[in-house]
């Protein structure tokens, strides 16, 4: 097997450098080596992959068919030969991340130290904002990504899901009356996530099925620490994920309306730009978040509990 790729190899260097003379000198063997191996490579196919004259080498039809198939085998031996080398080096090195503000200061802040104690040599730089970076312009190693994930150039693997809730505050519907239906919310003072996709709308499951709810309010911010706080206040009706409202609802200072808010996907995930040898510190990291988010109770709201039917 490896006298074959040997040989895949010797052959697309001819190729490359149109000169069984010039592929003698680039892999330090002799030209009558090089020239037998290819040889040798043609038998054992049974077909002539190059023409060969005194003045230049060309390929045949089926040399070029060879030539491409031989060229992706030689890479991914090379990818495979360089994935085992980057899992026995321990992962070290500057490591920059870019993450949502909310998200990184109430879980991926906090899961930090533990991933630096695992791997001491490696320096973290943790950048937070809201806004979707370009990771290999701005030079980020991986990021953390809270959305639907179309096609892109970016390796991408979920870590968890990320469920919505539409909310408010007991003292706002004490005020202004709990909506009854997804349409309701049309009267509501509804605070609004500037970078969310869908606008000023709201999708949420009615009796009838998902239905698209324009909305409007005071009060519009490109961070969820401020509309949490303005929904805490009373301000309004806030549409949340639950990594944020999760405490807030469990304690009861905020009231989930419609349980079902935002059939989106949306999920949460890490991003690295596509490479054919990932480091082993970007490796390291994205292993670690899968484990560390693996399981999201900690910010889901339990369930209310339903009250004992009474004995008759």
């Amino acid at each position: 097997m490896m006298e074959s790729l040997s040989a895949l190899a010797l052959f697309a260097k001819v190729v490359e450098l149109q000169s069984f003379t010039a592929a003698a000198r680039a892999t330090g063997l002799s030209k009558s080596a090089v020239s037998k191996q290819v040889a040798r490579l043609e038998d054992r196919l049974g077909a002539r992959l190059l023409n060969r004259t005194t003045r230049r080498l060309s390929l045949t039809e089926v040399g070029a068919t060879f030539y491409e198939r031989a060229v992706r085998i030689i890479e991914e031996a090379e990818a495979a030969e360089a994935e085992v080398g980057s899992l026995a080096a321990a992962p070290r090195g500057r490591l920059r991340i870019n993450a949502p503000m909310t998200f990184g200061t109430m879980h991926l802040g906090p899961a930090i130290p533990a991933f630096l104690s695992q791997y001491p040599e490696i320096e973290i730089d943790l950048s937070l904002d809201d806004r979707i970076v370009d990771l290999v312009h701005d030079g980020y190693d991986a990021a953390v990504r809270i959305s639907t994930l179309g096609d892109s150039s970016l390796v991408a693997r979920r870590l968890a899901p990320a469920r919505h809730v539409i909310c408010a505050s007991p003292g706002y519907l004490a005020q202004h009356g709990r909506p009854a239906q997804p349409d309701d919310l049309r009267r509501h003072n509804c605070l609004a996530y500037a970078y969310r996709r869908t606008g000023a709308e709201w999708r949420v499951v009615g009796d009838d099925g998902p239905v698209a709810v324009p909305v409007h309010g005071c009060l519009r911010s490109n961070n969820g620490d401020v509309l949490m706080a303005a929904a805490l206040a009373g301000v309004g009706v806030v549409l949340m994920p639950t990594f944020i409202a999760g405490p807030a609802l469990a304690a009861g200072t905020l009231v989930a309306l419609f349980e079902e808010a935002l059939p989106d996907g949306h999920a949460i995930y890490a991003v690295y730009p596509h490479r054919r040898h990932v480091p082993p510190k970007v490796r390291a990291f994205v292993d670690f978040l899968a484990a560390q988010f693996s399981t999201v109770t900690n910010w889901e709201p339990a369930p209310a509990a339903i009250p004992p039917t009474p004995d008759h």
